[in-house]
Protein backbone atom coordinates (compact mmCIF):
# COMPACT_ATOMS: atom_id res chain seq x y z
CA UNK A 1 0.00 0.00 0.00
CA UNK A 2 1.22 3.42 -0.48
CA UNK A 3 2.48 5.51 2.19
CA UNK A 4 0.46 8.43 0.84
CA UNK A 5 -2.96 6.99 0.94
CA UNK A 6 -6.15 8.80 1.39
CA UNK A 7 -8.02 5.27 3.60
CA UNK A 8 -6.10 5.47 6.45
CA UNK A 9 -8.37 8.65 7.54
CA UNK A 10 -12.30 8.45 8.42
CA UNK A 11 -14.16 11.70 7.99
CA UNK A 12 -15.52 14.07 10.12
CA UNK A 13 -18.78 12.97 11.01
CA UNK A 14 -21.48 15.94 10.73
CA UNK A 15 -24.10 17.33 13.80
CA UNK A 16 -27.85 16.57 13.13
CA UNK A 17 -29.23 19.99 13.03
CA UNK A 18 -32.64 20.10 11.76
CA UNK A 19 -32.97 24.21 11.95
CA UNK A 20 -29.70 25.50 12.50
CA UNK A 21 -29.53 29.15 12.58
CA UNK A 22 -26.33 30.39 11.96
CA UNK A 23 -26.52 30.34 8.06
CA UNK A 24 -29.19 33.40 8.34
CA UNK A 25 -27.12 35.75 10.34
CA UNK A 26 -24.95 38.41 9.63
CA UNK A 27 -21.96 39.95 12.00
CA UNK A 28 -23.09 43.32 12.31
CA UNK A 29 -20.66 43.98 15.67
CA UNK A 30 -17.00 42.79 16.55
CA UNK A 31 -16.60 40.22 19.16
CA UNK A 32 -14.41 40.26 22.03
CA UNK A 33 -10.86 40.67 21.13
CA UNK A 34 -8.27 38.56 22.87
CA UNK A 35 -5.02 38.51 21.67
CA UNK A 36 -2.58 35.31 22.73
CA UNK A 37 0.49 36.64 21.09
CA UNK A 38 2.84 36.48 24.14
CA UNK A 39 1.33 33.15 25.16
CA UNK A 40 0.11 30.86 22.37
CA UNK A 41 2.36 33.01 19.68
CA UNK A 42 5.58 33.07 21.63
CA UNK A 43 5.27 29.15 22.00
CA UNK A 44 5.02 28.41 18.49
CA UNK A 45 8.75 30.31 17.68
CA UNK A 46 12.12 28.53 17.38
CA UNK A 47 13.42 31.26 19.34
CA UNK A 48 10.81 32.39 21.97
CA UNK A 49 10.72 36.23 22.41
CA UNK A 50 13.27 37.93 24.62
CA UNK A 51 11.73 40.31 27.62
CA UNK A 52 12.60 42.99 25.29
CA UNK A 53 10.67 41.59 22.35
CA UNK A 54 7.98 40.83 24.77
CA UNK A 55 7.49 44.39 25.73
CA UNK A 56 7.52 45.93 22.65
CA UNK A 57 5.45 43.48 21.42
CA UNK A 58 2.62 44.20 24.31
CA UNK A 59 3.08 47.91 23.61
CA UNK A 60 2.39 47.66 20.24
CA UNK A 61 -1.06 45.10 20.93
CA UNK A 62 -2.11 48.22 23.94
CA UNK A 63 -1.65 50.56 20.86
CA UNK A 64 -3.81 48.39 18.78
CA UNK A 65 -6.46 48.30 21.04
CA UNK A 66 -6.94 44.97 22.65
CA UNK A 67 -8.61 44.89 26.10
CA UNK A 68 -7.54 41.20 26.86
CA UNK A 69 -4.75 39.95 25.97
CA UNK A 70 -3.26 36.96 27.18
CA UNK A 71 0.22 37.13 28.72
CA UNK A 72 2.12 34.09 29.33
CA UNK A 73 2.25 30.88 31.46
CA UNK A 74 3.57 31.89 34.57
CA UNK A 75 3.46 28.30 36.90
CA UNK A 76 5.28 26.55 34.08
CA UNK A 77 7.75 29.62 32.92
CA UNK A 78 10.26 31.92 35.31
CA UNK A 79 10.27 33.97 31.58
CA UNK A 80 6.44 34.50 32.07
CA UNK A 81 6.45 34.89 35.33
CA UNK A 82 9.05 37.52 35.41
CA UNK A 83 6.96 39.38 33.06
CA UNK A 84 3.86 39.02 34.57
CA UNK A 85 5.44 40.69 38.16
CA UNK A 86 6.81 43.48 35.47
CA UNK A 87 3.71 44.64 34.36
CA UNK A 88 2.03 44.59 37.77
CA UNK A 89 4.69 45.73 39.26
CA UNK A 90 5.91 48.67 37.09
CA UNK A 91 2.00 49.83 36.26
CA UNK A 92 2.52 49.15 32.76
CA UNK A 93 -1.31 47.44 32.46
CA UNK A 94 -3.31 50.35 30.98
CA UNK A 95 -6.63 50.96 33.46
CA UNK A 96 -9.24 49.56 30.52
CA UNK A 97 -6.72 46.38 29.66
CA UNK A 98 -7.20 43.09 31.32
CA UNK A 99 -4.40 40.16 31.14
CA UNK A 100 -4.91 36.64 30.76
CA UNK A 101 -2.67 34.28 32.12
CA UNK A 102 -3.08 30.08 31.17
CA UNK A 103 -2.98 27.50 33.97
CA UNK A 104 -3.55 23.34 33.30
CA UNK A 105 -6.53 22.43 36.09
CA UNK A 106 -3.64 20.98 38.34
CA UNK A 107 -3.32 22.75 42.23
CA UNK A 108 0.38 23.52 42.19
CA UNK A 109 0.43 25.59 38.66
CA UNK A 110 -2.68 27.18 39.84
CA UNK A 111 -1.36 28.37 43.14
CA UNK A 112 1.74 29.28 41.39
CA UNK A 113 -0.50 31.68 39.07
CA UNK A 114 -2.43 33.14 41.69
CA UNK A 115 1.40 34.45 43.02
CA UNK A 116 2.50 35.57 39.45
CA UNK A 117 -1.00 37.91 39.80
CA UNK A 118 -0.34 39.46 42.99
CA UNK A 119 -1.92 43.35 43.16
CA UNK A 120 -2.93 42.78 39.58
CA UNK A 121 -6.35 45.15 38.87
CA UNK A 122 -8.44 42.68 37.20
CA UNK A 123 -7.54 39.62 35.60
CA UNK A 124 -9.02 36.33 33.55
CA UNK A 125 -7.47 33.38 34.72
CA UNK A 126 -8.00 30.83 32.03
CA UNK A 127 -7.68 27.32 32.76
CA UNK A 128 -7.98 24.27 30.69
CA UNK A 129 -7.78 20.22 30.70
CA UNK A 130 -7.81 17.72 27.62
CA UNK A 131 -11.63 16.50 26.94
CA UNK A 132 -11.40 15.21 23.57
CA UNK A 133 -12.01 11.29 22.93
CA UNK A 134 -8.43 10.51 21.69
CA UNK A 135 -6.41 12.24 25.01
CA UNK A 136 -9.29 10.35 27.30
CA UNK A 137 -8.41 6.82 26.08
CA UNK A 138 -4.72 7.24 24.46
CA UNK A 139 -2.91 10.08 26.52
CA UNK A 140 -4.74 10.04 29.79
CA UNK A 141 -6.32 6.61 30.45
CA UNK A 142 -9.12 8.09 32.18
CA UNK A 143 -13.26 7.83 31.37
CA UNK A 144 -15.63 10.52 31.20
CA UNK A 145 -15.94 10.90 34.94
CA UNK A 146 -12.15 11.07 35.95
CA UNK A 147 -11.65 14.10 33.11
CA UNK A 148 -14.78 15.96 34.93
CA UNK A 149 -13.20 15.35 38.22
CA UNK A 150 -10.00 17.04 37.30
CA UNK A 151 -11.90 19.98 35.68
CA UNK A 152 -13.85 20.36 39.03
CA UNK A 153 -11.50 20.07 41.03
CA UNK A 154 -9.26 23.12 39.12
CA UNK A 155 -12.57 24.84 39.03
CA UNK A 156 -12.55 24.71 42.98
CA UNK A 157 -9.07 25.73 43.53
CA UNK A 158 -9.34 28.45 41.17
CA UNK A 159 -12.06 30.06 43.34
CA UNK A 160 -10.66 29.26 46.63
CA UNK A 161 -7.59 31.08 45.40
CA UNK A 162 -9.11 33.98 44.44
CA UNK A 163 -11.13 34.61 47.73
CA UNK A 164 -7.76 35.45 48.71
CA UNK A 165 -6.88 38.45 47.18
CA UNK A 166 -10.22 40.59 47.13
CA UNK A 167 -8.54 43.39 45.82
CA UNK A 168 -8.39 42.18 42.46
CA UNK A 169 -11.21 42.01 40.26
CA UNK A 170 -10.93 37.95 38.97
CA UNK A 171 -12.47 36.42 35.98
CA UNK A 172 -12.70 33.17 35.71
CA UNK A 173 -12.07 31.15 31.88
CA UNK A 174 -12.10 27.68 31.39
CA UNK A 175 -11.24 25.53 28.06
CA UNK A 176 -12.24 22.07 27.47
CA UNK A 177 -8.69 21.46 25.36
CA UNK A 178 -9.69 20.16 21.79
CA UNK A 179 -13.51 20.87 22.33
CA UNK A 180 -13.52 19.81 18.38
CA UNK A 181 -12.84 16.00 19.01
CA UNK A 182 -14.87 16.11 22.19
CA UNK A 183 -18.17 14.91 21.53
CA UNK A 184 -20.74 17.55 21.78
CA UNK A 185 -22.40 16.39 25.30
CA UNK A 186 -19.47 15.23 26.96
CA UNK A 187 -18.10 19.22 26.29
CA UNK A 188 -21.38 19.90 28.24
CA UNK A 189 -21.46 18.01 30.73
CA UNK A 190 -18.17 19.27 32.10
CA UNK A 191 -18.48 22.94 31.14
CA UNK A 192 -21.66 22.77 33.03
CA UNK A 193 -19.50 21.01 36.21
CA UNK A 194 -17.32 23.74 35.85
CA UNK A 195 -20.01 26.48 36.15
CA UNK A 196 -21.64 24.90 38.93
CA UNK A 197 -18.73 25.60 41.00
CA UNK A 198 -18.16 29.38 40.32
CA UNK A 199 -22.06 30.31 40.07
CA UNK A 200 -21.88 33.02 37.30
CA UNK A 201 -24.50 35.33 37.01
CA UNK A 202 -25.07 37.72 33.80
CA UNK A 203 -23.46 40.56 36.24
CA UNK A 204 -20.04 38.60 36.32
CA UNK A 205 -20.21 36.24 33.56
CA UNK A 206 -17.50 33.43 32.92
CA UNK A 207 -15.65 32.79 29.74
CA UNK A 208 -16.47 29.44 28.24
CA UNK A 209 -13.93 29.22 25.26
CA UNK A 210 -14.48 26.54 22.69
CA UNK A 211 -11.22 25.78 21.37
CA UNK A 212 -10.35 24.31 17.93
CA UNK A 213 -6.98 22.75 19.53
CA UNK A 214 -7.02 20.80 15.93
CA UNK A 215 -9.15 22.33 13.48
CA UNK A 216 -10.60 18.83 12.36
CA UNK A 217 -13.53 19.84 9.64
CA UNK A 218 -14.90 22.32 8.09
CA UNK A 219 -15.92 25.96 9.35
CA UNK A 220 -19.61 25.01 8.62
CA UNK A 221 -19.62 22.15 11.33
CA UNK A 222 -17.21 23.74 13.42
CA UNK A 223 -20.14 26.70 13.47
CA UNK A 224 -22.97 23.67 13.89
CA UNK A 225 -20.62 22.54 17.28
CA UNK A 226 -20.84 26.14 18.41
CA UNK A 227 -24.47 26.65 17.97
CA UNK A 228 -25.89 22.89 19.37
CA UNK A 229 -23.75 23.88 22.46
CA UNK A 230 -25.06 27.51 23.06
CA UNK A 231 -28.44 25.56 22.74
CA UNK A 232 -27.23 23.03 25.29
CA UNK A 233 -25.35 24.24 27.66
CA UNK A 234 -27.07 25.52 31.09
CA UNK A 235 -27.29 29.22 32.02
CA UNK A 236 -26.21 30.37 28.83
CA UNK A 237 -26.94 33.83 29.24
CA UNK A 238 -24.65 34.03 32.33
CA UNK A 239 -21.28 32.64 29.97
CA UNK A 240 -19.34 34.31 27.49
CA UNK A 241 -18.78 31.94 24.35
CA UNK A 242 -15.33 32.64 23.67
CA UNK A 243 -13.56 30.68 20.29
CA UNK A 244 -9.88 29.72 19.84
CA UNK A 245 -9.42 28.61 16.30
CA UNK A 246 -6.47 27.16 14.68
CA UNK A 247 -5.37 26.56 11.00
CA UNK A 248 -4.86 22.92 10.29
CA UNK A 249 -6.96 22.88 7.70
CA UNK A 250 -6.10 26.88 6.54
CA UNK A 251 -9.76 27.88 7.22
CA UNK A 252 -9.21 29.24 11.03
CA UNK A 253 -10.64 32.61 10.20
CA UNK A 254 -13.50 31.15 8.13
CA UNK A 255 -14.24 28.91 11.31
CA UNK A 256 -14.13 31.70 13.84
CA UNK A 257 -17.12 33.72 11.68
CA UNK A 258 -19.00 30.94 11.48
CA UNK A 259 -18.69 30.82 15.15
CA UNK A 260 -19.64 34.01 16.05
CA UNK A 261 -22.72 33.49 13.54
CA UNK A 262 -23.26 30.69 15.88
CA UNK A 263 -24.12 32.53 18.78
CA UNK A 264 -19.73 32.89 20.26
CA UNK A 265 -19.47 36.20 21.79
CA UNK A 266 -15.24 36.49 22.09
CA UNK A 267 -12.37 35.34 19.73
CA UNK A 268 -8.83 34.62 20.68
CA UNK A 269 -6.47 34.99 18.42
CA UNK A 270 -2.87 36.24 17.24
CA UNK A 271 -1.63 39.05 14.77
CA UNK A 272 -0.40 37.07 10.98
CA UNK A 273 -2.03 33.65 12.45
CA UNK A 274 1.91 33.02 14.38
CA UNK A 275 1.02 29.68 16.61
CA UNK A 276 1.91 26.23 16.33
CA UNK A 277 1.64 24.16 13.47
CA UNK A 278 -0.33 25.81 10.70
CA UNK A 279 -0.95 28.73 13.19
CA UNK A 280 -3.63 30.78 15.55
CA UNK A 281 -6.83 32.47 14.00
CA UNK A 282 -5.40 35.33 12.69
CA UNK A 283 -6.76 38.40 14.22
CA UNK A 284 -5.62 41.37 11.54
CA UNK A 285 -7.75 39.31 8.98
CA UNK A 286 -10.52 38.79 10.82
CA UNK A 287 -10.95 42.15 11.86
CA UNK A 288 -10.26 43.93 8.74
CA UNK A 289 -12.65 41.53 7.62
CA UNK A 290 -15.18 43.23 9.66
CA UNK A 291 -13.57 46.55 8.83
CA UNK A 292 -14.45 45.93 4.88
CA UNK A 293 -18.41 45.00 5.46
CA UNK A 294 -18.68 48.59 7.20
CA UNK A 295 -18.45 46.98 11.23
CA UNK A 296 -16.32 48.49 13.35
CA UNK A 297 -13.36 46.24 14.38
CA UNK A 298 -12.76 47.95 17.65
CA UNK A 299 -9.02 47.51 16.95
CA UNK A 300 -7.24 49.93 15.43
CA UNK A 301 -5.48 48.60 12.23
CA UNK A 302 -4.47 51.93 10.73
CA UNK A 303 -0.84 51.89 11.37
CA UNK A 304 -0.15 48.28 9.19
CA UNK A 305 3.25 48.78 8.43
CA UNK A 306 4.03 49.16 11.86
CA UNK A 307 2.38 46.31 13.34
CA UNK A 308 4.32 44.05 10.65
CA UNK A 309 7.40 45.41 11.37
CA UNK A 310 6.95 44.99 15.03
CA UNK A 311 5.35 41.82 14.25
CA UNK A 312 8.38 40.73 12.19
CA UNK A 313 11.13 42.25 15.07
CA UNK A 314 9.70 40.09 17.95
CA UNK A 315 8.86 36.93 16.14
CA UNK A 316 11.72 36.57 13.62
CA UNK A 317 9.00 35.23 10.99
CA UNK A 318 8.78 36.68 7.54
CA UNK A 319 5.46 37.91 6.48
CA UNK A 320 4.14 36.59 3.16
CA UNK A 321 3.86 39.48 0.67
CA UNK A 322 0.44 38.31 -0.52
CA UNK A 323 -0.80 37.23 3.35
CA UNK A 324 -4.32 39.05 3.53
CA UNK A 325 -4.48 42.93 3.89
CA UNK A 326 -0.74 42.59 5.79
CA UNK A 327 1.05 41.61 2.82
CA UNK A 328 3.47 43.88 0.76
CA UNK A 329 1.82 43.38 -2.36
CA UNK A 330 -2.20 42.46 -1.51
CA UNK A 331 -3.06 46.10 -3.20
CA UNK A 332 -0.58 44.90 -6.21
CA UNK A 333 -1.67 44.53 -8.99
CA UNK A 334 0.80 43.23 -12.35
CA UNK A 335 -2.17 42.41 -14.92
CA UNK A 336 -2.55 44.41 -17.51
CA UNK A 337 -6.39 43.81 -16.65
CA UNK A 338 -6.68 44.17 -13.12
CA UNK A 339 -4.37 47.76 -13.70
CA UNK A 340 -6.38 49.26 -16.49
CA UNK A 341 -9.76 48.69 -14.00
CA UNK A 342 -8.19 49.58 -11.18
CA UNK A 343 -7.17 52.91 -12.78
CA UNK A 344 -10.79 53.70 -14.45
CA UNK A 345 -11.92 53.00 -11.20
CA UNK A 346 -9.60 55.74 -9.04
CA UNK A 347 -9.90 58.21 -11.69
CA UNK A 348 -13.61 58.13 -11.36
CA UNK A 349 -13.66 57.94 -7.52
CA UNK A 350 -16.37 60.17 -5.63
CA UNK A 351 -15.02 60.61 -1.89
CA UNK A 352 -18.85 61.06 -0.67
CA UNK A 353 -19.15 57.87 -2.14
CA UNK A 354 -19.25 54.22 -0.26
CA UNK A 355 -15.95 52.51 -1.49
CA UNK A 356 -15.97 50.93 -5.01
CA UNK A 357 -13.19 50.38 -7.07
CA UNK A 358 -12.46 46.79 -8.64
CA UNK A 359 -9.84 44.22 -7.43
CA UNK A 360 -9.72 46.38 -4.36
CA UNK A 361 -11.83 45.31 -1.20
CA UNK A 362 -10.90 48.35 0.89
CA UNK A 363 -8.93 51.79 0.43
CA UNK A 364 -4.94 50.98 0.79
CA UNK A 365 -4.90 54.22 2.28
CA UNK A 366 -6.89 53.25 5.26
CA UNK A 367 -4.17 51.25 7.10
CA UNK A 368 -1.28 53.43 6.08
CA UNK A 369 -0.63 52.28 2.46
CA UNK A 370 -0.01 54.45 -0.36
CA UNK A 371 -1.46 53.95 -4.10
CA UNK A 372 2.10 53.58 -4.85
CA UNK A 373 2.05 49.65 -4.12
CA UNK A 374 -1.04 49.46 -6.03
CA UNK A 375 0.21 49.28 -9.53
CA UNK A 376 3.23 47.58 -9.96
CA UNK A 377 4.49 46.86 -13.19
CA UNK A 378 6.04 43.22 -15.07
CA UNK A 379 5.66 41.07 -17.85
CA UNK A 380 2.24 40.44 -17.23
CA UNK A 381 1.29 44.02 -16.93
CA UNK A 382 -0.66 46.61 -19.15
CA UNK A 383 -1.47 49.55 -20.52
CA UNK A 384 -3.33 51.11 -17.72
CA UNK A 385 -0.85 49.94 -15.07
CA UNK A 386 2.01 51.66 -16.96
CA UNK A 387 -0.11 54.61 -17.59
CA UNK A 388 -0.83 54.87 -13.65
CA UNK A 389 2.81 54.83 -12.69
CA UNK A 390 3.87 57.38 -15.58
CA UNK A 391 0.94 59.62 -14.52
CA UNK A 392 1.34 59.31 -10.45
CA UNK A 393 5.44 59.70 -10.32
CA UNK A 394 5.82 61.84 -13.56
CA UNK A 395 3.05 63.57 -14.40
CA UNK A 396 2.95 61.96 -17.85
CA UNK A 397 -0.70 61.28 -19.12
CA UNK A 398 -0.53 59.29 -22.18
CA UNK A 399 -3.94 59.23 -23.95
CA UNK A 400 -4.93 55.31 -24.60
CA UNK A 401 -3.25 54.86 -27.83
CA UNK A 402 -0.24 55.92 -26.67
CA UNK A 403 -0.60 53.37 -23.36
CA UNK A 404 -0.66 50.57 -26.32
CA UNK A 405 2.12 51.54 -27.85
CA UNK A 406 4.38 51.58 -25.10
CA UNK A 407 3.12 48.69 -23.19
CA UNK A 408 4.52 46.86 -25.97
CA UNK A 409 7.95 48.65 -25.19
CA UNK A 410 7.75 47.43 -21.42
CA UNK A 411 6.67 44.11 -21.26
CA UNK A 412 9.72 43.49 -24.07
CA UNK A 413 11.81 44.99 -20.95
CA UNK A 414 10.19 43.47 -18.69
CA UNK A 415 10.42 40.05 -20.04
CA UNK A 416 14.03 40.15 -21.17
CA UNK A 417 14.87 41.66 -17.65
CA UNK A 418 12.76 38.51 -16.00
CA UNK A 419 12.13 40.81 -13.41
CA UNK A 420 9.93 43.73 -12.08
CA UNK A 421 10.46 47.05 -13.64
CA UNK A 422 10.85 49.88 -11.42
CA UNK A 423 8.84 53.34 -11.82
CA UNK A 424 12.10 54.88 -12.67
CA UNK A 425 12.91 52.16 -15.03
CA UNK A 426 9.94 52.97 -16.67
CA UNK A 427 10.22 56.64 -17.52
CA UNK A 428 13.81 56.08 -18.56
CA UNK A 429 12.38 53.39 -21.51
CA UNK A 430 9.76 55.99 -21.97
CA UNK A 431 12.37 58.94 -22.73
CA UNK A 432 14.51 56.51 -24.42
CA UNK A 433 11.28 55.24 -27.19
CA UNK A 434 10.08 58.80 -27.37
CA UNK A 435 12.38 61.25 -26.18
CA UNK A 436 16.12 60.22 -27.27
CA UNK A 437 18.30 61.86 -30.48
CA UNK A 438 18.73 58.97 -32.86
CA UNK A 439 20.41 60.71 -35.21
CA UNK A 440 17.80 61.68 -37.84
CA UNK A 441 15.73 64.70 -38.14
CA UNK A 442 16.00 67.16 -35.56
CA UNK A 443 14.52 71.16 -35.80
CA UNK A 444 16.08 74.26 -36.05
CA UNK A 445 14.76 77.72 -36.21
CA UNK A 446 11.61 77.95 -37.44
CA UNK A 447 8.94 81.16 -38.48
CA UNK A 448 5.23 81.20 -38.43
CA UNK A 449 3.45 83.90 -40.59
CA UNK A 450 -0.57 83.81 -41.36
CA UNK A 451 -2.01 84.64 -44.77
CA UNK A 452 -5.66 84.58 -44.59
CA UNK A 453 -6.31 81.55 -42.83
CA UNK A 454 -3.58 79.93 -43.93
CA UNK A 455 -0.95 79.45 -41.33
CA UNK A 456 2.78 79.13 -43.43
CA UNK A 457 6.03 77.73 -41.56
CA UNK A 458 9.46 77.96 -42.49
CA UNK A 459 11.78 76.07 -40.62
CA UNK A 460 15.58 74.31 -40.29
CA UNK A 461 15.31 71.01 -40.19
CA UNK A 462 18.74 69.19 -39.44
CA UNK A 463 19.66 65.34 -39.98
CA UNK A 464 23.53 64.68 -39.25
CA UNK A 465 26.13 67.43 -40.29
CA UNK A 466 23.30 68.62 -43.10
CA UNK A 467 20.62 71.02 -43.08
CA UNK A 468 17.53 71.54 -45.13
CA UNK A 469 15.07 74.19 -45.29
CA UNK A 470 10.98 73.25 -45.14
CA UNK A 471 8.05 75.27 -46.21
CA UNK A 472 5.00 73.87 -45.52
CA UNK A 473 0.85 75.66 -45.45
CA UNK A 474 -2.14 74.28 -43.72
CA UNK A 475 -4.47 75.09 -41.07
CA UNK A 476 -2.83 75.89 -38.14
CA UNK A 477 0.64 75.44 -37.21
CA UNK A 478 1.15 71.32 -37.11
CA UNK A 479 -0.56 70.73 -40.25
CA UNK A 480 1.97 73.47 -41.98
CA UNK A 481 4.93 71.34 -40.70
CA UNK A 482 3.01 68.26 -41.58
CA UNK A 483 2.44 69.64 -45.10
CA UNK A 484 6.07 70.63 -45.39
CA UNK A 485 7.44 67.08 -44.37
CA UNK A 486 5.30 65.59 -47.00
CA UNK A 487 7.35 67.32 -49.71
CA UNK A 488 11.15 66.62 -48.09
CA UNK A 489 10.11 62.80 -47.33
CA UNK A 490 8.09 62.33 -50.26
CA UNK A 491 5.56 60.25 -47.60
CA UNK A 492 1.99 60.30 -47.33
CA UNK A 493 1.86 61.73 -43.54
CA UNK A 494 -1.77 62.43 -41.93
CA UNK A 495 -1.97 63.55 -38.25
CA UNK A 496 -3.94 60.94 -36.67
CA UNK A 497 -4.06 61.95 -32.94
CA UNK A 498 -2.90 64.91 -30.94
CA UNK A 499 -3.31 65.59 -27.87
CA UNK A 500 -0.89 68.01 -24.95
CA UNK A 501 -1.08 69.35 -21.58
CA UNK A 502 1.16 70.90 -19.07
CA UNK A 503 3.69 69.22 -16.91
CA UNK A 504 3.40 71.53 -13.80
CA UNK A 505 1.11 74.81 -13.18
CA UNK A 506 3.51 77.30 -13.07
CA UNK A 507 4.24 79.70 -15.40
CA UNK A 508 7.19 78.35 -16.50
CA UNK A 509 5.62 74.84 -16.89
CA UNK A 510 6.82 72.10 -20.06
CA UNK A 511 4.46 71.18 -22.27
CA UNK A 512 4.31 67.74 -23.75
CA UNK A 513 3.10 66.56 -26.92
CA UNK A 514 1.53 62.95 -27.97
CA UNK A 515 1.19 62.88 -31.60
CA UNK A 516 0.30 59.76 -33.81
CA UNK A 517 0.91 59.76 -37.35
CA UNK A 518 -0.29 57.77 -40.03
CA UNK A 519 3.03 57.33 -42.52
CA UNK A 520 2.63 55.83 -45.46
CA UNK A 521 -0.25 53.44 -44.27
CA UNK A 522 1.25 52.67 -40.90
CA UNK A 523 0.90 54.30 -37.74
CA UNK A 524 3.64 55.64 -35.45
CA UNK A 525 3.50 57.76 -32.04
CA UNK A 526 5.79 60.52 -31.09
CA UNK A 527 6.17 62.59 -28.11
CA UNK A 528 7.93 66.36 -27.89
CA UNK A 529 8.59 68.12 -24.79
CA UNK A 530 9.19 71.89 -24.47
CA UNK A 531 8.43 75.15 -22.87
CA UNK A 532 7.25 76.16 -26.22
CA UNK A 533 4.02 74.45 -26.77
CA UNK A 534 4.99 74.92 -30.67
CA UNK A 535 8.23 73.17 -30.10
CA UNK A 536 6.79 70.64 -28.47
CA UNK A 537 4.50 69.49 -31.00
CA UNK A 538 6.80 69.99 -34.17
CA UNK A 539 9.26 67.81 -31.63
CA UNK A 540 6.55 64.92 -31.57
CA UNK A 541 6.11 65.15 -35.06
CA UNK A 542 9.51 64.57 -36.06
CA UNK A 543 9.76 62.06 -32.97
CA UNK A 544 7.01 59.84 -35.05
CA UNK A 545 8.27 60.50 -38.30
CA UNK A 546 11.54 59.39 -36.79
CA UNK A 547 10.64 55.94 -35.72
CA UNK A 548 8.85 55.65 -38.86
CA UNK A 549 11.88 55.83 -40.61
CA UNK A 550 13.76 53.65 -38.12
CA UNK A 551 10.96 50.88 -38.56
CA UNK A 552 11.75 51.05 -42.41
CA UNK A 553 15.08 51.07 -42.40
CA UNK A 554 14.87 47.70 -40.76
CA UNK A 555 12.47 46.20 -42.33
CA UNK A 556 14.64 46.65 -46.02
CA UNK A 557 17.65 45.12 -44.16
Amino acid sequence: MSSFDHRKYKPFQPIVMRNRRWPDQVIERAPQWCSVDLRDGNQALIEPMTTRQKSQLWEQLVKIGFKEIEVGFPSASGHDYDFVRDLIDNNRIPDDVSIQVLTQARADLIEKTFDALKGVRRAVVHMYNSTSTVQREKVFGLGRQGIVDIAVRGAELLQSCAEKYPETEWVFEYSPESFTGTELDFAVEVCDAVTAVWQPTPESPVIINLPATVEMSTPNIYADQIEWFCDHVNNRESLLISLHTHNDRGCGVAAAELGVLAGADRVEGTLMGNGERTGNMDIVTMAMNLYSQGVDPQLQLGHMDEIIQTTRDCTQLPIHPRHPYAGELVFTAFSGSHQDAIKKCLDKRDESEPWEVAYLPIDPADIGRSYQEVIRINSQSGKGGIAYVLERDFGLQLPRWLQVDFSAAVQAHAEKSETEVGSEEIYQLFQQTYLGTDGRWSLGDYQVSREGNIDKLQAQLLRGTASHSLTGSGNGVVASFVDGMQHITGQKIVLVEYNEHALSHSADAEAICYIQLNVDGERYCGVGRSHDIIQASLDGILCAINKAAAQQQHAAA
